[in-house]
């Protein structure tokens, strides 16, 4: 655990208690004002109780990010998949939200249109344009143009600046390898045998991240990147994906790169030592916003730092750019700080 001698990396860990918390971040935290704050979050149904819209509101965020799994279509009815998006929008403390607050986000694959889905699925570029409605993305972005929901956003402030990076794991992400062996969904494909991100996000990725100048690197990615032993999808069953994104990242010239995550209807954090960075690469999930996998008592996760939470929950990120430090929170119901991190870069 290298990284332990040069990071301030502190857990402080309240699972389990649902009692109404102040909103505060910890004794070791940072008193002042955040200079940028992230919420996030995925895996959200609009014919269930939206919990969680009202605290989201009360942390003020500069942006909120729809991690995947916006809405659970699973169609390629476009009139169904508008339908869907249409009474997300009008549930009343996201309403509110989206009417105060910058939205940004990726799909995964109940909003892409097919659950497990990734490149065979003929609707796609139907798909694209919804999502992109539901976002209010401007006609003129080039996201309606190009293949793929990707995209990058510069904040620049007088303290510093940060670069999100959303990714599209759906749009061009080759055949998974089913694992008939095991109880386990799908095993990892052959080391170099198919893609995630396809060609072109990954040339684009690369330009991205090597031309950074920002403090900090937020990378989007609707599945996992770090934690794979589940069996589900995540990055890992590309393993020769992963290894490309973490050569990118060592080799880049970018600050504080960190990823956001969803898909799991659980929420953690993963981390890893970076080799020629003398800050981890940190993955944390936020999953689910309306429903969690409450039955989930636990599962193999290697980078794991602190406990799965399996509670609806969405994700905080407080920013302070003279310290180079950022509070991650994963937060639920009425205040409630299920767990939280905090690591200087």
């Amino acid at each position: 655990m290298k990284y332990f001698l040069y990071g301030a990396l502190f857990l402080l860990i309240s699972c389990g208690s649902q009692k109404k918390t102040e909103n505060k971040i910890s004794e070791n935290s940072p008193r002042t004002t955040a200079d940028f704050t992230i919420a996030f979050g995925s895996c959200n149904k609009a014919d269930v109780p939206n919990l969680l819209w009202d605290d989201i509101l009360s942390q003020n965020p500069d942006i909120w990010i729809w991690g995947g799994d916006n809405v659970y279509a699973d169609t390629d009815n476009m009139q169904k998949m508008k339908a869907h998006y249409d009474a997300q929008k009008a549930v009343e403390n996201y309403k509110k939200l989206a009417e105060t607050v910058e939205v940004h986000g990726t799909w995964d694959d109940h909003d892409y249109g097919v659950n497990d889905g990734g490149v065979e699925f003929h609707a796609k570029k139907e798909s694209q344009k919804e999502l992109l409605d539901f976002f209010g993305v401007p006609e003129n972005d080039v996201r309606r143009t190009r293949e793929g929901v990707y995209y990058h956003k510069d904040f620049n402030h007088a303290k510093g600046s940060l670069r999100l990076i959303i990714l599209d794991t759906r749009y061009f992400r080759t055949s998974l390898t089913d694992d008939t062996e095991t109880k386990k969904r799908y095993r990892p494909n052959v080391y170099g045998e198919g893609t995630l991100l396809g060609k072109a996000q990954w040339e684009w990725l690369e330009k991205v991240l090597r031309s950074s100048k920002a403090d900090f690197n937020v990378i989007v990615s609707s599945i996992q990147v770090l934690s794979h032993e589940h069996g589900y999808e995540t990055w890992g069953n590309f393993p020769h994906e992963v290894d490309k994104l973490m050569e990118i990242i060592e080799s880049s010239k970018a600050r504080g790169v960190m990823a956001l995550s969803g898909d799991r209807h659980i929420s953690d954090f993963s981390k890893t030592s970076l080799k020629k960075k003398k800050y981890p690469f940190i993955d944390f999930t936020s999953s689910g916003l309306t429903h969690a996998a409450t039955n989930n008592k636990g599962e193999p996760n290697k980078y794991r730092v602190g406990a799965l939470v399996n509670q609806i929950s969405y994700g905080l990120l407080r920013f302070y750019y003279s310290s180079g430090e950022v509070v991650m929170e994963m937060r639920g119901d009425d205040g409630v700080v299920q767990q939280s991190l905090k690591q200087s870069y």
